[in-house]
């Protein structure tokens, strides 16, 4: 059901305010360019410091602005299990396609609490769930024998995964059903991840190159595996470039001097680059030649 190399697209801001034309425009840049889905309201969108309201309406742009021409998978988690309900059930109303669940954080849950945190959600919102572990951010690692128990839930159809280990992912390939998706949640490990049976990613870079980022992953399916490891090599630069600071700080700067934004304003906590690793991602930028 979903493929590919799906954008995690950052919610522009102007003034404190999300830019809802800005965000439409970086939805038509990245159709235009063939990418295979767009998920909004992740960590890259900066769910973490957007109001209810603002969460919502993200969504219910996202999902109007792309009109069924690609797949929407809304983010939808959170360290509260009400709230991941009441999320979910307002990105399935709003139309999308999915929704992509962050597991809890900060309240350390184990094994067994991540297990029925997802079931309860699953019973209670019928949509396609794709859990996310990224448990450098939330500080617990869903494990492959949690993830293969919810597997089994016929509403959860995949992962996303960013704990950074080809183990782990081999480990939840290898344990799930034949038609559970493994997608990976780190740019860097796309081409490895598609090499052992994933899907495919849920990309930051897609963003910035969402033309190559796609293109990567069409060649794999099309068993152009040379083809697509010199693509991945060619991006693997730009893929570190853009977590020389916390994601998704250069991603928006990057935004901004390829004129895609108008700013790159973040949300504190998060702080705008430092200007030695802004001119670090503009070399790059330019060596790629996007700028």
């Amino acid at each position: 059901m979903f493929q590919g190399a799906m954008v995690a697209i950052v919610t522009p801001f102007k003034n404190g305010q999300v830019d809802e034309s800005g965000l439409r425009d970086l939805i038509e840049f990245q159709i235009a360019n063939g990418t295979h889905g767009i998920v909004p309201c992740g960590t890259t969108g900066e769910s973490a410091t957007l109001s209810f309201k603002e969460h919502e309406r993200v969504i219910e742009i996202t999902v109007e602005q792309v009109n069924k021409r690609v797949p929407v998978v809304a983010g939808t988690g959170s360290n509260n299990t009400a709230e991941a309900v009441r999320l979910t059930k307002h990105a399935k109303d709003a139309g999308a396609d999915g929704a992509l669940m962050i597991s809890p954080y900060y309240n350390k849950p184990t094994q067994e609490g991540l297990y029925r945190h997802f079931e309860k959600v699953a019973k209670d919102v019928d949509i396609p769930i794709i859990l996310y572990n990224i448990p450098g951010r939330t500080a617990v690692n869903m494990e492959p024998g949690t993830i293969a128990r919810l597997a089994d839930i016929d509403n959860i159809v995949g992962v996303k995964e960013a704990s950074g280990s080809m183990k782990q992912i081999t480990d939840i390939v290898a344990r799930c059903r034949d038609d559970f998706t493994v997608l990976s949640g780190e740019d860097f490990l796309t081409f490895p991840l598609l090499c052992v049976g994933g899907k495919g990613v849920i990309s930051v870079s897609s963003n910035i190159v969402p033309r190559d980022m796609a293109e990567l992953c069409n060649l794999f399916f099309a068993e152009r595996y040379g083809e697509a490891q010199k693509l991945y090599y060619k991006l693997l630069p730009l893929c570190h470039a853009l977590f020389y600071e916390t994601n998704p700080a250069p991603v928006k700067a990057a935004l901004a001097m390829m004129k895609k934004i108008e700013s790159d304003e973040v949300r504190l906590p998060l702080a705008p680059m430092s200007e030695a690793n802004r001119e670090r991602l503009r070399k790059d930028l330019q060596d790629y030649g996007l700028i």
